[in-house]
């Protein structure tokens, strides 16, 4: 005779046999859709792959045995195929709403839709069929099964990086981890508040025992964490957010541990980081521009990239900060000294501190060799990356509009140097169909354009005997104490719009079908999110028109 089966409704709800069967469930749905996002990357990886951009750089930056012979321009554009592209046009206008982006969140509208249904996976996990009120483990298994989501899209050489295609690099997956570690915290303040609320009720020790004792401590450091993780942290006090996250987070990891068992399967820290240590030479460009020059390094990254850079000179020898490398590399660069080239705008004590030394370095070296010309001042720098890049193959397409705001021309110069030497140094090697570039810079005072005015010069002598046709304007605007716009920036959708518009006509005599438009900017938030907006406006008879419109925006905040 079998023995009697407890009725459900009786049994005693064991939560480490049921807890880790949803932690289980919460992992095969965000590998789900982590795998969905990967197959609809593969043709942009298979792209990438064909055209040798999905794995440049993964081999850090390097030097090479020497420069390419340059070719010149005298080949046409492959033909377009008309059926093709009109798919590509009516693809670009289904995703194109994508991009629009509310003002002040920081984020488009596919990011908060994959943002709601990540947290509303973590909640349904957590609350379905668990009686938290007198057993909430189910929260804290769910806390847990979130470490390998945080790890994930925060570690700068990740495999997921690699899959989805060029462009996405940890910057442009960083939102995924500041959200898994902010649900990470929900899941634990409501397995630790409901089990502290549990042990006054029945006049339980909180501290004392070493699991209440460790998991008050993991709570308090997660809380650490979080808090000063916020966005006016970071941004105010970047240095003491940076410090404060490796050290609780470590300690956060030893006292999870001693808290529960169940903590270990999860934790796997995937810490693979590319260093090279270089030469490299200062020439700060005024008080507010310093440029970057690394030597013997010549290859291994893509035009819109960027590093982390530490600079060995005072007591900064700790801190590593972005930058984005503003030129192609020098086996097809337009430029006429090329190399690995970087721009540190003023904008905070590090970047303020390193043009000070820099000028202060000139004019040591100006006085001792009794130089008029400007002396360059010699630094050991440690190079992290590269990471990101640009997610759209310029080359891809027939039209290009580059739109940048301030420094963020570093991004938009490199991309221009590159489609330029791919077309006319390499003649069109991998069958770049580019025709027309509009070239977009917004700044506040004439005297930036000084910057990197020989770079344009140097890029638009290059493309006047080619079969490009590249058109550069530069915008000032600046708002005075009196709020009198002396001169306004131009709207982003009108200029979209207008070169959409001469796009078409373009097309026509081409004799041909529109072979898309690439659009990448890059500078402030709200020059990006106009960008996504104007993007997102373009209606669909519009897009199939010209081939599709590809968006890139570029913006790397704190």
């Amino acid at each position: 005779m079998a023995a009697p089966v407890v009725p459900s409704s009786f049994q005693i709800y064991n939560s480490y046999v049921e807890d880790p069967k949803w932690q289980m469930k919460f992992t095969i749905i965000w590998c789900s859709g982590m795998a969905l996002a990967v197959a609809v990357s593969v043709p942009s990886l298979i792209l990438g792959l064909r055209h040798g951009r999905s794995l440049k750089g993964i081999a850090g930056i390097s030097e090479t045995s020497g420069y390419r012979s340059a070719h010149s321009d005298s080949k046409e554009p492959p033909p377009i195929r008309r059926r093709g592209r009109r798919l590509v046009g009516a693809w670009s206008s289904l995703i194109s709403p994508t991009y629009w982006s509310p003002p002040k969140l920081g984020l488009n509208l596919g990011q908060i839709i994959v943002l709601s249904a990540y947290l509303a996976t973590v909640l349904v996990c957590i609350i379905r069929d668990a009686p938290l009120i007198s057993n909430p483990n189910r929260a804290g298994f769910l806390a847990l099964a979130q470490f390998p989501v945080v790890f994930l899209f925060a570690t700068k050489n990740s495999i997921l990086s690699l899959l989805l295609g060029p462009g996405n690099g940890y910057e442009k997956l960083n939102f995924m981890h500041r959200m898994a570690g902010r649900a990470m915290f929900l899941a634990g303040c409501i397995h630790g508040s409901l089990w502290i609320r549990n042990h006054l009720q029945y006049g339980l020790i909180i501290l004392g025992p070493q699991k209440e004792t460790s998991g008050v401590a993991s709570l308090a450091l997660l809380c650490v964490i979080v808090l000063t993780s916020l966005r006016p942290v970071r941004r105010l006090f970047y240095e003491y957010f940076f410090v404060i996250h490796v050290l609780t987070y470590v300690a956060f990891f030893v006292t999870i541990c001693y808290h529960t068992i169940y903590a270990s399967p999860w934790i796997f820290p995937p810490l693979c980081i590319l260093w090279c240590g270089c030469d490299a030479t200062l020439t700060a460009q005024d008080a507010q521009m310093t440029l970057i020059r690394v030597h013997n390094c010549d290859d291994g990254w893509l035009a819109g990239q960027h590093v982390r850079l530490r600079v060995f000179f005072s007591n900064r020898v700790f801190e590593s900060h972005a930058l984005t490398i503003l030129s192609a590399p020098p086996s097809y660069s337009c430029l006429s000294s090329p190399g690995f080239l970087l721009a540190a705008r003023t904008d905070g004590d590090w970047t303020r501190a390193l043009n000070n030394y820099t000028r202060k370095e000139q004019e040591r070296l100006q006085i001792n060799e009794k130089s008029e010309g400007d002396s360059s001042a010699s630094v050991q720098v440690m190079l992290d990356g590269p990471y990101g890049g640009s997610s759209v193959d310029l080359g891809l397409y027939e039209s290009v509009l580059l739109i940048a705001g301030g420094s963020g021309i570093t991004f938009t110069l490199g991309l221009l140097d590159d489609i330029i030497g791919r077309c006319v140094k390499l003649g069109r090697s991998q069958g770049e169909r580019t025709r027309r570039i509009e070239f977009t810079w917004c700044i506040r005072s004439f005297g930036q354009i000084e910057w990197f005015a020989p770079m344009l010069i140097d890029i638009a002598t290059a493309a006047s005997d080619s079969t490009i046709d590249l058109h550069i304007s530069i915008f000032r605007y600046l708002i005075s104490p009196n709020s009198i716009v002396t001169l306004s920036r131009p709207s982003i959708q009108d200029v979209l719009r207008d070169f959409i518009r001469l796009d078409l006509m373009k097309s026509q005599k081409w004799q041909g079908s529109g072979g898309g438009v690439a659009v990448c900017a890059s500078g402030p938030e709200s020059l990006t999110r106009e960008a996504q907006n104007a993007v997102a406006r373009i209606g669909l008879t519009m897009s199939v028109d010209v081939g599709g419109i590809a968006l890139h925006t570029e913006l790397f905040t704190l």
